[in-house]
């Protein structure tokens, strides 16, 4: 088989462009892809699964799971049995679709075609029935169908001379000395997708940069690939330029192990709590992180901060403070970066992320001291707080509290640190719905974990949206082994569909059953889809387009200030050169009165 669809020696000579062209062979092609996208549409998204006749082999009459589809006929055949193979041969057919996967058979080559416009026209295919199908149908307006990007004139002569990257990391960090908790959230940063697009679209450049112990410039070292055969280093000294090769970055090639030094080195000098060769905390490390990111990103503001941190991480934790007294209920929202959630030791079977969670937003009671009423004025036993969450971010966050602090013999002084070894259960796919603001204070204070409300028929309809922009799926997690002063951390990270476990500079490949029996200390989900106005042009589009109108507008204020200018210069000319004329003339008229007051002074004397 193929090793690679990209290189030419690679492609299939009998898949020719005239093929690929050919309108017969696009509209067959599609057809079998939009048809198996649709069968899978009918059987998984309908509230009843509807029972769908199977397609059944051509030859055999066996039903066929996964049906491999002449391109040339109507014929479908079985694979394993090798009755497509000979269907092609015997009608002299070339080429077969696999319908699940996209792929082409040629029987001429008797192997697989890899090829990337056969990937986009699949890719087209599936989408458009996607968007056929979608949740995201609204009343008057369908989903935005989707626009391949084709770069413009500009944009290609922009890319001639750039060096192209690869898009995936699988680079392992070299232990500096106890920085296993510096190299599990930085690997988790780079599997993070909408980080992993900031930086690699280079919105922050670290040669660009002025700020002095930037971290922004260091996860730009971290994500980006040097290369000297760049037209840019030919502009850099040559010392500036060995010191930027120093930085071999995890989104390069180069497959050694990087040693994220310089990033330690900003980290001790920004927060002096984690610097020294002790061991730390990973989630501490994670914050602080996130907060020198924060001060050194574009868009950095202290009200409604837009920067890439806020962004990616940011939500709104609701607290619901409910009196027993009058009823009344005070709500504040407070800005989140991340969850942490408490751990039920001893449960048996272990505890589950969904059991932590409905633990974190069911109510709590609330001291008489510790809470006076606004309404009534008055403090009382029967004061309940509840947390919910008032703004989903893009990217959730989860701490486990595996560290605690007990007292010992009875002395609330004596204190002793120990570790939480309670099993976790997560899942690779959540739904935050229930714990939502919106279900929870709508539910007469009875949320539960299990989906929508199952009070909800109890309350007045409410517009939850589309179940699916609540849906999240897991792409990292963070492992601590051994004992909490004697530990050791690692992470797991997935890249499209590979899961890989990362020991500092060892990486191997794992599995999603692996990575879910691991004892997590941190958790990391991605939104399945990203929230947008739809049939509305982006807002960093309408940015880039206002900013180059002003830009024009200033280029032509300094045109029409440069015109000014020589205007003003001409003048000024044209002023010297009267007052030169002017005082020659001045000059000349002084020289005629004393060539005239020496005739007269030689005639009186004369006289």
């Amino acid at each position: 088989m193929s090793s690679s669809g990209t290189e030419e020696h690679d492609q299939c000579p009998h898949l020719t462009t005239e093929i690929l062209e050919s309108e017969v062979f696009l509209d067959k092609y599609k057809s079998v892809i939009a048809w198996n996208a649709r069968r899978n549409f009918n059987g998984q998204s309908l509230p009843k699964r509807r029972k769908l006749a199977a397609l059944t082999c051509g030859t055999c009459k066996i039903p066929l799971h996964r049906p491999f589809l002449c391109l040339h006929c109507s014929y479908a055949g079985c694979w394993d049995g090798r009755e497509i193979s000979e269907h092609l041969k015997s009608h002299d057919h070339i080429f077969c679709v696999d319908a699940k996967s996209g792929t082409i058979f040629c029987s001429l080559c008797e192997d697989m075609v890899h090829n990337p416009t056969v990937d986009a026209l699949h890719l087209e295919a599936i989408l458009r029935v996607e968007e056929q199908y979608t949740p995201f149908q609204m009343s008057n307006k369908s989903r935005e169908p989707f626009r391949f990007w084709v770069p413009s004139e500009e944009e290609r002569a922009a890319l001639e001379n750039m060096d192209t990257i690869p898009c995936q990391a699988r680079r392992g960090l070299l232990n500096l000395g106890q920085t296993c908790f510096l190299n599990v959230v930085l690997q988790c940063f780079v599997h993070n997708p909408l980080l992993r697009n900031y930086f690699l679209g280079d919105k922050h450049n670290h040669k660009q940069c002025k700020n002095e112990d930037c971290s922004c410039c260091e996860m730009d070292k971290l994500f980006s690939a040097v290369r000297i055969q760049s037209p840019l280093y030919l502009r850099v000294p040559m010392t500036l330029l060995l010191t930027t090769l120093l930085h071999f970055q995890v989104y390069s090639s180069d497959t050694t192990p990087y040693g994220p030094s310089s990033f330690l080195s900003t980290t001790w000098r920004k927060s002096t709590s984690l610097a020294g060769y002790a061991q730390q905390d990973a989630h501490e490390f994670f914050i602080s992180t996130l907060n020198q990111m924060h001060s050194n990103c574009k868009g950095s503001t202290n009200i409604s901060c837009n920067c890439i941190i806020h962004s990616t991480f940011a939500g709104a934790l609701q607290s619901d403070v409910t009196c027993g007294k009058c009823g009344n209920v005070t709500s504040t929202v407070d800005p989140m970066l991340d969850i942490s959630l408490e751990l039920k030791e001893g449960k048996d079977g272990g505890d589950t992320l969904a059991g932590c969670l409905k633990r974190f937003t069911q109510p709590e009671k609330l001291g008489s001291k510790d809470y006076a009423c606004s309404k009534c004025g008055k403090s009382s036993n029967d004061i309940s707080k509840r947390l919910s969450i008032a703004k989903l971010p893009p990217v959730l966050s989860f701490q486990f509290k595996r560290f605690e602090h007990k007292t010992t013999n009875n002395n609330k002084s004596d204190s002793a640190a120990q570790k939480l070894h309670a099993v976790v259960r997560f899942p690779s796919t959540l739904n935050m719905l229930p714990y939502t603001s919106l279900v929870i204070s709508n539910s007469g204070g009875n949320g539960n974990g299990n989906g929508r409300n199952r009070n909800q028929a109890q309350i007045p309809a409410i517009n939850f949206g589309p179940e699916i922009m609540y849906e999240y799926d897991l792409f990292a997690v963070i492992n601590h082994e051994g004992e909490m002063n004697n530990g050791h951390y690692t992470n797991f990270a997935r890249f499209g569909d590979e899961w890989y476990r990362f020991d500092d500079d060892k990486v191997t490949v794992s599995t999603l059953g692996a990575c879910l029996k691991s004892p997590p200390y941190m958790c990391f989900y991605v939104k399945k889809h990203l929230e947008y106005k739809a049939h509305v042009t982006p807002t960093y589009v309408l940015i880039q387009k206002t900013e180059a109108v002003k830009e024009k507008e200033r280029e032509l204020q300094l045109e029409r200030e440069r015109e000014q200018e020589r205007e003003r210069a001409e003048r000024e000319r044209e002023r010297e050169k009267e007052m030169e004329i002017l005082k020659e003339a001045e000059a000349e008229a002084a020289r005629a009165q004393e060539v005239d007051k020496e005739v007269e002074d030689e005639l009186l004397a004369t006289i």
